[in-house]
Protein backbone atom coordinates (compact mmCIF):
# COMPACT_ATOMS: atom_id res chain seq x y z
CA UNK A 1 0.00 0.00 0.00
CA UNK A 2 1.71 3.35 -0.95
CA UNK A 3 2.02 5.80 1.84
CA UNK A 4 -0.51 8.66 2.34
CA UNK A 5 0.60 11.98 2.00
CA UNK A 6 -0.53 14.25 4.39
CA UNK A 7 -0.89 17.94 4.72
CA UNK A 8 -3.33 18.87 7.55
CA UNK A 9 -6.24 20.49 5.38
CA UNK A 10 -9.17 20.43 7.03
CA UNK A 11 -12.75 21.17 5.11
CA UNK A 12 -16.27 21.34 7.31
CA UNK A 13 -19.27 20.99 4.97
CA UNK A 14 -22.32 22.02 6.32
CA UNK A 15 -21.93 20.37 10.41
CA UNK A 16 -25.12 20.88 12.45
CA UNK A 17 -25.15 19.05 15.92
CA UNK A 18 -28.15 19.38 18.43
CA UNK A 19 -28.31 18.28 21.97
CA UNK A 20 -32.21 17.87 22.74
CA UNK A 21 -34.15 20.80 21.07
CA UNK A 22 -30.80 23.05 21.33
CA UNK A 23 -29.04 23.55 18.25
CA UNK A 24 -25.00 23.69 19.30
CA UNK A 25 -23.51 23.51 15.90
CA UNK A 26 -25.62 25.20 13.27
CA UNK A 27 -24.65 24.48 9.63
CA UNK A 28 -20.94 25.55 9.97
CA UNK A 29 -18.74 25.42 6.73
CA UNK A 30 -14.93 26.30 6.99
CA UNK A 31 -11.54 25.61 5.15
CA UNK A 32 -9.07 25.32 7.44
CA UNK A 33 -5.68 25.41 5.39
CA UNK A 34 -2.54 23.34 5.59
CA UNK A 35 -0.05 24.46 7.95
CA UNK A 36 -1.84 27.47 9.27
CA UNK A 37 -3.35 28.19 12.80
CA UNK A 38 -6.61 28.72 12.93
CA UNK A 39 -8.26 29.29 16.06
CA UNK A 40 -12.21 29.52 17.07
CA UNK A 41 -12.80 32.12 19.14
CA UNK A 42 -16.31 32.80 20.69
CA UNK A 43 -18.03 32.96 24.30
CA UNK A 44 -18.79 29.54 26.57
CA UNK A 45 -21.63 27.52 24.75
CA UNK A 46 -21.09 28.82 21.25
CA UNK A 47 -20.49 25.58 19.79
CA UNK A 48 -16.61 26.07 19.33
CA UNK A 49 -15.52 23.48 21.53
CA UNK A 50 -18.32 20.81 20.18
CA UNK A 51 -16.95 21.87 16.78
CA UNK A 52 -13.44 21.09 17.55
CA UNK A 53 -14.80 17.35 19.03
CA UNK A 54 -16.13 16.18 16.26
CA UNK A 55 -13.10 17.33 14.43
CA UNK A 56 -11.64 15.03 16.48
CA UNK A 57 -14.03 12.18 16.59
CA UNK A 58 -15.23 12.56 19.72
CA UNK A 59 -18.34 13.68 18.52
CA UNK A 60 -20.52 12.52 15.23
CA UNK A 61 -22.70 15.55 13.31
CA UNK A 62 -26.32 15.03 13.13
CA UNK A 63 -25.59 15.49 9.39
CA UNK A 64 -22.44 17.17 7.25
CA UNK A 65 -19.27 16.15 6.39
CA UNK A 66 -15.62 16.60 7.63
CA UNK A 67 -12.78 16.20 5.31
CA UNK A 68 -8.81 16.13 6.03
CA UNK A 69 -6.88 16.31 3.02
CA UNK A 70 -9.91 15.67 0.71
CA UNK A 71 -10.86 12.50 2.61
CA UNK A 72 -14.22 11.82 4.32
CA UNK A 73 -13.40 10.99 8.01
CA UNK A 74 -17.41 12.56 9.39
CA UNK A 75 -17.73 8.34 10.42
CA UNK A 76 -13.63 7.41 11.40
CA UNK A 77 -12.92 6.43 15.11
CA UNK A 78 -10.21 9.07 16.61
CA UNK A 79 -7.97 6.74 16.67
CA UNK A 80 -7.19 6.44 13.16
CA UNK A 81 -7.75 10.07 12.30
CA UNK A 82 -4.40 11.84 11.43
CA UNK A 83 -4.56 14.13 14.33
CA UNK A 84 -4.17 14.61 18.13
CA UNK A 85 -5.74 17.08 20.72
CA UNK A 86 -4.42 18.23 22.98
CA UNK A 87 -7.07 19.35 26.15
CA UNK A 88 -6.96 21.84 28.78
CA UNK A 89 -7.09 19.10 31.62
CA UNK A 90 -3.33 17.27 31.07
CA UNK A 91 -4.28 14.12 32.38
CA UNK A 92 -0.95 13.14 33.01
CA UNK A 93 -0.43 9.85 35.15
CA UNK A 94 1.49 10.75 38.36
CA UNK A 95 3.29 7.21 38.72
CA UNK A 96 5.75 7.83 35.38
CA UNK A 97 7.92 10.28 34.67
CA UNK A 98 7.54 12.54 32.12
CA UNK A 99 9.58 10.35 29.46
CA UNK A 100 6.88 7.43 30.28
CA UNK A 101 3.93 9.88 30.13
CA UNK A 102 5.33 11.00 26.50
CA UNK A 103 5.88 7.66 24.94
CA UNK A 104 2.78 6.54 26.57
CA UNK A 105 1.35 8.82 23.35
CA UNK A 106 2.78 6.34 21.08
CA UNK A 107 0.04 3.24 22.03
CA UNK A 108 -2.21 5.47 19.93
CA UNK A 109 0.05 5.23 16.46
CA UNK A 110 -1.64 4.18 13.56
CA UNK A 111 -1.03 3.54 10.15
CA UNK A 112 -1.58 7.16 8.75
CA UNK A 113 1.39 8.61 11.44
CA UNK A 114 3.85 5.75 12.22
CA UNK A 115 7.45 6.63 11.14
CA UNK A 116 10.65 4.08 11.23
CA UNK A 117 12.50 6.36 14.12
CA UNK A 118 13.47 4.36 17.55
CA UNK A 119 10.50 4.84 20.62
CA UNK A 120 13.77 7.13 22.39
CA UNK A 121 14.71 8.92 19.53
CA UNK A 122 11.55 10.28 19.11
CA UNK A 123 10.62 11.13 22.95
CA UNK A 124 14.31 13.11 22.88
CA UNK A 125 12.81 14.76 20.19
CA UNK A 126 9.45 15.83 21.18
CA UNK A 127 10.49 17.06 24.79
CA UNK A 128 13.59 18.86 22.97
CA UNK A 129 10.63 20.50 20.69
CA UNK A 130 8.75 21.49 23.84
CA UNK A 131 12.08 22.52 25.42
CA UNK A 132 11.88 19.67 27.96
CA UNK A 133 14.98 17.95 26.79
CA UNK A 134 16.67 17.44 29.93
CA UNK A 135 13.38 16.79 32.35
CA UNK A 136 12.47 13.47 31.10
CA UNK A 137 13.29 11.83 34.52
CA UNK A 138 11.27 14.24 36.45
CA UNK A 139 7.94 13.33 37.93
CA UNK A 140 4.76 14.83 37.53
CA UNK A 141 4.84 16.53 40.98
CA UNK A 142 7.79 18.27 40.38
CA UNK A 143 6.68 20.23 37.30
CA UNK A 144 5.13 23.51 37.27
CA UNK A 145 1.43 23.95 35.41
CA UNK A 146 3.31 25.70 32.40
CA UNK A 147 5.68 22.42 32.52
CA UNK A 148 2.90 20.11 32.63
CA UNK A 149 1.19 21.55 29.56
CA UNK A 150 4.23 21.49 27.70
CA UNK A 151 4.43 17.63 28.30
CA UNK A 152 0.66 17.13 27.14
CA UNK A 153 1.96 19.15 23.90
CA UNK A 154 5.08 16.47 23.70
CA UNK A 155 2.94 13.35 23.97
CA UNK A 156 0.84 14.39 21.23
CA UNK A 157 3.15 15.62 18.95
CA UNK A 158 5.55 12.85 19.24
CA UNK A 159 2.90 11.10 17.11
CA UNK A 160 3.60 13.70 14.38
CA UNK A 161 -0.17 14.54 13.25
CA UNK A 162 -0.64 16.35 10.34
CA UNK A 163 -3.59 18.66 12.44
CA UNK A 164 -3.79 19.06 15.96
CA UNK A 165 -6.29 20.15 17.80
CA UNK A 166 -5.65 22.64 21.47
CA UNK A 167 -8.92 22.52 23.68
CA UNK A 168 -8.30 25.96 25.91
CA UNK A 169 -4.93 24.19 26.96
CA UNK A 170 -3.35 27.36 28.69
CA UNK A 171 -6.81 28.24 30.63
CA UNK A 172 -5.48 26.59 33.84
CA UNK A 173 -2.58 29.00 33.89
CA UNK A 174 -1.99 32.27 35.30
CA UNK A 175 -1.94 35.36 33.48
CA UNK A 176 1.76 36.22 32.87
CA UNK A 177 2.44 31.78 31.73
CA UNK A 178 -0.42 32.06 29.43
CA UNK A 179 1.23 35.52 27.97
CA UNK A 180 4.63 33.81 27.51
CA UNK A 181 3.52 30.14 26.16
CA UNK A 182 1.53 31.98 23.85
CA UNK A 183 4.32 33.26 22.00
CA UNK A 184 6.10 29.88 23.05
CA UNK A 185 2.61 28.14 21.15
CA UNK A 186 2.68 30.27 17.64
CA UNK A 187 6.62 29.99 17.33
CA UNK A 188 6.79 26.25 17.89
CA UNK A 189 3.83 25.77 15.06
CA UNK A 190 5.64 27.60 12.67
CA UNK A 191 8.82 25.70 13.48
CA UNK A 192 7.14 22.02 13.07
CA UNK A 193 4.54 23.24 10.20
CA UNK A 194 1.87 21.35 11.11
CA UNK A 195 -1.76 22.84 11.21
CA UNK A 196 -3.26 23.74 14.51
CA UNK A 197 -6.95 24.07 15.10
CA UNK A 198 -7.09 26.29 18.94
CA UNK A 199 -10.01 26.92 20.83
CA UNK A 200 -10.37 29.89 23.33
CA UNK A 201 -12.77 32.59 24.79
CA UNK A 202 -9.72 34.85 25.03
CA UNK A 203 -9.82 37.23 22.21
CA UNK A 204 -5.79 38.54 23.07
CA UNK A 205 -4.93 34.88 22.99
CA UNK A 206 -6.46 34.15 19.41
CA UNK A 207 -4.87 37.39 18.10
CA UNK A 208 -1.29 36.50 19.51
CA UNK A 209 -1.24 33.78 17.72
CA UNK A 210 -3.38 32.72 15.05
CA UNK A 211 -2.82 33.24 11.14
CA UNK A 212 -6.85 32.92 10.91
CA UNK A 213 -9.68 33.27 12.90
CA UNK A 214 -13.39 32.06 13.13
CA UNK A 215 -15.49 34.20 15.27
CA UNK A 216 -18.45 31.80 16.22
CA UNK A 217 -21.83 33.22 18.78
CA UNK A 218 -24.87 30.87 19.10
CA UNK A 219 -23.76 27.82 16.92
CA UNK A 220 -22.97 29.87 13.52
CA UNK A 221 -20.00 30.99 12.72
CA UNK A 222 -20.13 34.60 12.22
CA UNK A 223 -16.89 35.51 10.12
CA UNK A 224 -13.75 34.44 9.20
CA UNK A 225 -10.14 36.45 8.61
CA UNK A 226 -7.27 37.38 9.91
CA UNK A 227 -7.14 38.71 13.16
CA UNK A 228 -6.43 42.62 11.68
CA UNK A 229 -9.46 41.97 9.47
CA UNK A 230 -11.48 41.00 11.88
CA UNK A 231 -10.75 43.92 13.89
CA UNK A 232 -10.94 46.17 11.78
CA UNK A 233 -13.37 45.26 9.59
CA UNK A 234 -15.85 43.38 11.73
CA UNK A 235 -18.96 42.00 9.45
CA UNK A 236 -21.58 42.23 12.00
CA UNK A 237 -22.41 44.16 15.44
CA UNK A 238 -21.99 41.06 17.11
CA UNK A 239 -18.11 40.41 15.96
CA UNK A 240 -17.34 44.18 16.53
CA UNK A 241 -19.19 43.95 20.21
CA UNK A 242 -16.89 40.77 20.52
CA UNK A 243 -13.73 41.33 19.30
CA UNK A 244 -12.16 44.13 20.76
CA UNK A 245 -13.63 47.23 22.70
CA UNK A 246 -15.72 49.48 20.28
CA UNK A 247 -18.21 52.24 20.37
CA UNK A 248 -21.36 51.44 18.74
CA UNK A 249 -24.18 54.35 18.60
CA UNK A 250 -26.91 54.00 15.63
CA UNK A 251 -26.44 56.85 12.92
CA UNK A 252 -27.54 57.47 9.45
CA UNK A 253 -25.14 58.14 6.71
CA UNK A 254 -26.17 61.17 5.10
CA UNK A 255 -23.85 61.20 1.71
CA UNK A 256 -21.25 59.19 0.52
CA UNK A 257 -18.31 59.48 2.88
CA UNK A 258 -20.56 61.18 5.46
CA UNK A 259 -22.53 59.31 8.58
CA UNK A 260 -24.60 61.57 11.60
CA UNK A 261 -24.78 60.42 15.02
CA UNK A 262 -26.21 62.41 17.16
CA UNK A 263 -25.81 65.86 15.24
CA UNK A 264 -22.30 65.43 14.95
CA UNK A 265 -21.36 64.23 11.56
CA UNK A 266 -18.21 62.06 11.07
CA UNK A 267 -16.05 60.93 7.72
CA UNK A 268 -17.30 57.26 6.97
CA UNK A 269 -16.22 55.40 4.20
CA UNK A 270 -17.55 55.48 0.65
CA UNK A 271 -18.83 52.09 0.26
CA UNK A 272 -21.22 53.03 3.16
CA UNK A 273 -24.70 52.43 2.11
CA UNK A 274 -27.08 55.34 2.63
CA UNK A 275 -29.26 55.09 5.44
CA UNK A 276 -29.43 53.77 9.23
CA UNK A 277 -26.53 51.99 10.19
CA UNK A 278 -24.71 50.52 13.37
CA UNK A 279 -21.75 53.18 13.50
CA UNK A 280 -18.19 51.51 15.07
CA UNK A 281 -15.83 53.90 16.06
CA UNK A 282 -12.36 51.93 17.62
CA UNK A 283 -11.31 53.54 21.06
CA UNK A 284 -8.20 53.91 20.68
CA UNK A 285 -8.47 55.77 17.27
CA UNK A 286 -10.06 58.98 18.58
CA UNK A 287 -7.58 61.96 19.79
CA UNK A 288 -8.03 63.90 22.24
CA UNK A 289 -7.30 67.56 22.22
CA UNK A 290 -7.25 68.06 18.35
CA UNK A 291 -10.32 68.45 16.17
CA UNK A 292 -13.76 69.84 15.72
CA UNK A 293 -16.00 68.05 17.65
CA UNK A 294 -16.26 69.70 20.74
CA UNK A 295 -16.30 67.36 23.70
CA UNK A 296 -16.64 67.14 27.38
CA UNK A 297 -14.53 64.49 29.66
CA UNK A 298 -16.49 63.01 31.86
CA UNK A 299 -14.17 60.49 33.20
CA UNK A 300 -10.60 59.52 33.09
CA UNK A 301 -9.91 55.67 34.36
CA UNK A 302 -5.96 54.76 35.00
CA UNK A 303 -5.26 51.57 32.90
CA UNK A 304 -1.74 51.07 33.67
CA UNK A 305 0.48 51.73 30.07
CA UNK A 306 -3.59 53.34 28.74
CA UNK A 307 -6.04 55.88 29.98
CA UNK A 308 -9.95 54.83 29.32
CA UNK A 309 -11.48 58.51 28.89
CA UNK A 310 -15.73 58.59 28.90
CA UNK A 311 -16.89 61.82 26.41
CA UNK A 312 -19.69 63.12 25.97
CA UNK A 313 -20.53 64.79 22.36
CA UNK A 314 -24.17 66.50 22.94
CA UNK A 315 -26.38 63.80 22.73
CA UNK A 316 -23.81 60.93 22.59
CA UNK A 317 -21.05 59.19 24.46
CA UNK A 318 -17.73 57.69 23.76
CA UNK A 319 -15.13 56.24 24.84
CA UNK A 320 -11.83 56.87 24.11
CA UNK A 321 -8.26 54.97 25.03
CA UNK A 322 -5.26 56.92 24.68
CA UNK A 323 -1.46 56.20 25.88
CA UNK A 324 -0.70 56.99 29.29
CA UNK A 325 2.11 59.85 28.51
CA UNK A 326 3.08 63.49 29.37
CA UNK A 327 0.74 64.24 26.74
CA UNK A 328 -2.32 62.97 28.52
CA UNK A 329 -0.58 63.51 31.93
CA UNK A 330 -3.43 66.74 32.24
CA UNK A 331 -6.73 64.97 31.26
CA UNK A 332 -9.25 65.52 34.34
CA UNK A 333 -13.01 64.66 34.98
CA UNK A 334 -15.01 67.51 33.92
CA UNK A 335 -12.33 69.22 31.38
CA UNK A 336 -13.45 70.90 28.07
CA UNK A 337 -11.94 69.56 24.87
CA UNK A 338 -12.47 68.98 21.59
CA UNK A 339 -11.54 65.27 19.42
CA UNK A 340 -11.04 64.24 16.21
CA UNK A 341 -11.95 61.09 15.08
CA UNK A 342 -9.48 59.24 12.26
CA UNK A 343 -10.67 59.15 8.93
CA UNK A 344 -10.45 55.42 8.68
CA UNK A 345 -11.32 54.98 11.96
CA UNK A 346 -15.72 54.75 11.13
CA UNK A 347 -17.16 51.68 10.22
CA UNK A 348 -20.60 51.11 9.34
CA UNK A 349 -22.26 47.98 9.97
CA UNK A 350 -25.77 46.63 9.44
CA UNK A 351 -28.00 46.92 12.21
CA UNK A 352 -28.08 44.22 14.81
CA UNK A 353 -31.53 42.11 14.06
Amino acid sequence: MPAIELDGAVTLKNLFKSYGDRDVVNDVSLEIRAGEFFSMLGPSGCGKTTTLRMIGGFEQPDSGNIFIDNRDVTNDEPEVRPLNTVFQNYSLFPHLNVKENVKFGLRFENAFIKGPKSDEQRIGEALELVQLGSFGERRVHQLSGGEQQRVALARALILEPSVLLLDEPLGALDAQLRARLQVELATLQRQIGITFIYVTHDQHEAFTMSDRIGVMREGRLMQVGAPRELYEQPNSVEVARFVGAANLIQGRVVSRGVVEVGGEKFIAPDSAPLGDGMVMIRPERIRIGSGIHKATIERVTFAGSSLRVALRLGAISLTAEVPNDETTASLRDGQDTTIDVLPDAVRILPLAS
